[in-house]
Parts: structure tokens; sequence; C-alpha cells
């Protein structure tokens, strides 16, 4: 496969995904503003900005509604759910000819329905300052069109390279996301162990599950008894749940084995131990070791690893120089 396919591939995937991610932070955060102080806002704020990695110029003033227009339209911020869905798009329009014709259209629709005149961001900032319910709905209907466009790629694509460099992008993004996401939630539920979670702690355990789409998986596991450990354990190391860290890396550690395979790379040998490092961490790992340690070290591990992934497989698979190429 061409380089410049598999990038494009690889980032539309990361940045339908970094979109969906985000649009759930902020919708889940909308709902739980019925049930809040003043004191436990500003915590809930924040900790979304730190679960997205604190983007750039975009700060907490003590107005959820304009929080979520910056991180929803604002298109100088990268992050923004608009400037991932263009991204997206972007590089779908250059990889147009390997993905399927509904891939495209739920793609191209999804772009349309962000850009379009009754979305510009004067009418925009009318429907946030009015209320929850616009806001809510628009991102709900942003989320939907994301889950349409990977079941229309799982059900309408060929699976064989081009598919392994989406599902790479997909999972590396989820599994940093939920790392970052876990992070964030430390300090106020696993930083202080002794605490007895009641009241807004409750709904912080609850909106931590739901901004990984986790609360009715867990309750199926654990039933709907939410404690710390148990969400933390089944955030990071479930083996069944798709938003899960350890599943998103048995996931991306699939694919990469698979795209070895079929492109024949002989050098692939140290993109497969560092992918192959981090599953093994998370397969035979409990949450009594982790907890015990230093828990922001090692989620920022994951994170490094994640990255230390990200690189080898563009110095592997798209800028790798023409002696390397023939060297593989």
């Amino acid at each position: 496969m061409l380089s410049r396919v598999a990038d494009s591939l690889y980032w539309m995937s990361r940045y339908l995904e970094r979109a969906e991610h985000t649009t759930r932070l902020l919708d889940v955060n909308l709902n739980l503003m019925l049930d809040e102080n003043a004191a436990s806002a500003e915590r809930r704020w924040q900790r979304v900005l730190q679960a997205l990695g604190r983007p750039k110029d975009v700060k907490w003033e003590g107005d959820p509604y304009a929080l979520t227009q910056a991180l929803t339209f604002d298109t100088t911020n990268k992050a923004s759910i608009l400037s991932c869905i263009i991204a997206a798009r972007e590089n779908s329009r250059h990889v147009r000819e390997q993905i399927s014709t509904e891939q495209w259209h739920r793609l191209n629709s999804m772009y349309l329905q962000v850009t379009g005149p009754e979305m510009q961001m004067e009418r925009q900032a009318e429907a946030l300052a009015a209320g929850i319910a616009r806001p809510s709905e628009f991102l709900q209907s942003v989320m939907e069109a994301v889950h349409q466009f990977q079941g229309v790629t799982d059900s309408t694509m060929n699976h064989g390279e081009g598919w392994q460099f989406i599902q790479v992008g997909r999972y590396i993004e989820r599994a940093s996301a939920t790392a970052l996401l876990l992070e964030a939630y430390h300090a106020d539920l696993w930083g202080q162990p002794e605490r007895v979670g009641e009241g807004n702690e409750y709904l912080d355990w609850m909106g931590l599950l739901r901004s990984a789409t986790a609360f009715e998986a867990y309750c199926k596991v654990y039933t709907a008894d939410l404690t710390p450990d148990r969400i933390f354990e089944f955030l990071l190391l479930d083996e069944e749940f798709p938003h899960s860290v350890r599943f998103s890396i048995d996931s991306v550690q699939c694919a990469l084995e698979k795209i070895q395979g079929d492109s024949g790379k002989s050098r692939a040998e140290a993109l497969q131990r560092l992918s192959g490092r981090l599953r093994a961490s998370l397969s035979y790992s409990s949450v009594d070791e982790i907890l015990s340690q230093d828990v922001v070290g090692y989620l920022g591990g994951i994170q490094a690893q994640c990255r230390a992934i990200h690189e080898t497989i563009y110095e592997l698979y798209v800028d790798y120089s023409i002696q390397a190429a023939l060297a593989g």
C-alpha cells in the first residue's frame, strides 16, 4: 500500500474517533449540570479539559456553554469537533478510491451537517446560550453519525491492509483517550482511597463510565455497585469491552500483525515488540498491583507507549526512505 494512502486512512480514523470522544465528554457533562453546584461544576469542567489534553487557548472561564462552543465549533482549535470532522473528510477525499461509496457518503453527509449554514458559529452561540437541549441534540447527532460511519466501514470495506490501518488509527486513539480520561479522574477517584463516595461523587463515577460508553456494560459485569477500583479495572483491563485500554491495545496488535503479514515488512519487529510489550503489561497486571504504584505514572506510560507505536508506524509505513523500503 502507498504510504500516502496508509497515512490518510490512519488519520481519517483517528480524527473521527477523537471527534466522537470529545462529543461524548461534552454531552455527558452538559447533562450532569442538572445535579451540580458551582464548586463541582468548576472541578468537572476542568477535568473535561484535562481529559482532552488541555487544548491550546481553550480555558474554563465559568461558562459551560461557551466552553462547549469552543470545543465544538472553534476551527482555530485543531482538536475541536468541527476541526476533527473537517480533517477526517479531507483525508478521506485523498483516498476516495480506497474506501467504499457508502463510507464516502456517510462521512460527507456528516461534514455537510456540521458545516452547513444553519451551523454557523453565531447561530450556535445563540442556541448554546438558550439552554441544554439543542447542544445535546447536536452532539448526539454527531455521535450517531460517527457510529454509523464505523458500522458502514466494517460492513462495506474489504478487510485488507487499508481496513487494518483504519483499525490501528481508531484503537490507538481510543487507548490514549481512555488512559488520559482515567488520569483526569485519578485525584478524585483513586488518589484518596479512604474517601466514601456519595452524592456528587456517585455522579462523577457514573459520568466517568458514561464518558467511555461503559455504564451499561459495567453494570452487566458488576451490577450497579459503582466503586472506584472496579471502574478502574473495567476501563483499563477488561478484555471484552471495546473502550477499555486493554481491548484497544489488543486490537492494535492484531491489526499490526495483519498489516505486517500483508506487506511483508521484515523490519516490523521493533513495532511488534512495542505493541506486544504494552499488550503484555495490560494482560498480566492486576488492578491491585497497578493501584499500589504510581497510577498517574502508569497511565502516562501507556500514553507514551502509544506515541512510540505511532512514531514507529510512521517510520515503518509512511516516512520510510527508498533504501529502507528496498531493505524491507
